[in-house]
């Protein structure tokens, strides 16, 4: 159909289909015919003012006809909208899965570490030796299959407040014990019986005492443990004696060194033996000195020699270890006025028997220990110093004091003083006080 009012061009029906020329009239209407039968019948029933709607919305040019000159009209369906997958969610479950896999990795791991050991019926052998830390006896327990890791027990021990009570001696154990019963029978010293020998050196013995001792309690030769204690070749346990000096006034190069201790060795060992576990011992806790030790000694101007000495005078002078600090500190003082020490302990070191009262012509003697006629420091130690006397060399009071007199009262306590006027009147005070 045609209209009057449209251009002699073309025409548009109410469905938007523009037909170009007079010779396309015929197949445009078989496509709006087309396009309407594929859309289906609910079209032909729309209202007229949704048509006319339709032809105002759809002014635009149709779509070229493909090959088969017909162009079909497809209405467009509003895309479906899908859900977005839960990506915190799913996160948030892999890094909580993460977490529980890694902690129940850990909790299996100290469980699987600290649970007793492959049980056997076979016992086995260990030896402590005296001083032996808490981590080379775990790893020992491991080597020796009680344990199943040294690293993990060694924390287990620290937690508990144990390790430090250990015995030295030989155990006998058996693969399957809990923590618990390796740690009691440890701290008890339940060695094998008859397997070891077992002796205490005193603090404040001298070589010669030491050699005795040992002849005494461990069926040690004294005569084969002096000759030792003079073979420098044989000294293997510390790294100190090599730095002893060559000194032929020294009585004994060993003394001073062989620390006091009590300790626990194989039935069997040789004289040798003994010292080199003595000097070892000397290591070991000059090891437990604070950290600046050999740093405070270097701006003292003292090697581990002279540390040794006045650690030595220090024990045989003192008993009470509050006025350790205080009599190293009137030693120090004396050294750096250039004054004789005069102390009574070096002269008894040089007799052969100790007195309880030094005489006048004892003062006189002639040697080197003399500190009543020589100035400065004797040659080396008197005695096996501890090491409470080792930290107060180390580090001694701040005072003014250069003199200090027994106060003969029974506490074995001392009067200090700075002069020797105030000295006197000490020495009078404590003669009043003699019990």
């Amino acid at each position: 159909m045609s209209r009057d009012d449209e251009p002699t061009s073309g025409w548009k029906s109410i469905y938007g289909d523009k037909i170009e020329g007079d010779n396309d009239k015929a197949t445009g209407t078989r496509e709006t015919a087309a396009a309407t039968e594929t859309t289906g019948y609910s079209r032909m029933t729309r209202s007229a003012s949704a048509q006319r709607s339709d032809v105002q919305r759809n002014d635009a040019p149709a779509p070229q006809a493909s090959q088969g000159g017909t162009t079909a009209r497809t209405t467009s369906v509003p895309p479906i909208r899908r859900r977005k997958p839960r990506v915190l969610l799913w996160s948030f479950l892999i890094a909580l899965g993460l977490v529980l896999a890694v902690l129940g990795g850990v909790l299996f791991y100290l469980w699987n570490g600290l649970r007793p050991a492959k049980a056997s019926a076979t016992p086995v052998k260990i030896t402590i030796n005296s001083g032996m830390r808490a981590q080379k006896v775990a790893e020992m327990l491991e080597e020796n299959g009680l344990i199943r890791s040294a690293f993990l027990f060694s924390g287990w021990l620290k937690l508990e407040g144990e390790g430090s009570r250990f015995q030295a001696g030989e155990y006998e154990l058996t693969p399957g014990m809990s923590r618990q019963e390796i740690v009691a029978k440890l701290n008890s010293g339940d060695i094998v019986a008859g397997a070891t020998i077992r002796f205490t050196i005193p603090e404040g013995f001298t070589v010669q005492q030491i050699a005795a001792r040992l002849a005494e309690t461990a069926g040690i030769d004294k005569t084969k443990f002096l000759e030792a204690a003079a073979k420098p070749e044989q000294w293997t346990g510390s790294l100190w004696t090599k730095a002893l000096p060559n000194d032929n006034s020294l009585r004994f190069p060993l003394e001073g060194y062989l620390f006091p201790e009590t300790y626990e060795m194989k039935r069997g060992s040789t004289e040798g033996d003994i010292i080199n576990r003595m000097l070892a011992e000397l290591d070991h806790k000059l090891d437990q000195l604070p950290e600046d030790w050999q740093s405070t000694l270097e701006e003292r101007g003292l090697t581990v020699h002279q540390l040794l000495t006045i650690a030595s005078l220090v024990e045989r002078e003192v008993v009470v270890d509050e006025e350790r600090p205080i009599v190293a500190s009137v030693i120090q003082n004396r050294l750096k006025k250039k004054m004789p020490l005069q102390i009574d302990a070096t002269i008894q070191y040089l007799l052969d028997k100790q007195k309880e009262r030094l005489l006048e012509v004892d003062l006189k003697v002639n040697s080197p220990y003399n500190t009543y006629l020589n100035a400065g420091l004797p040659p080396g130690p008197i005695a096996t110093p501890s090491l409470k006397s080792i930290e107060a060399a180390l580090y001694p009071e701040k005072t003014d004091y250069f003199y200090y007199v027994t106060k003969k009262d029974g506490t074995n306590t001392h009067l200090f003083a700075v002069t020797y006027k105030q000295h006197q009147k000490n020495i009078q005070l404590s003669e009043k006080n003699v019990k």
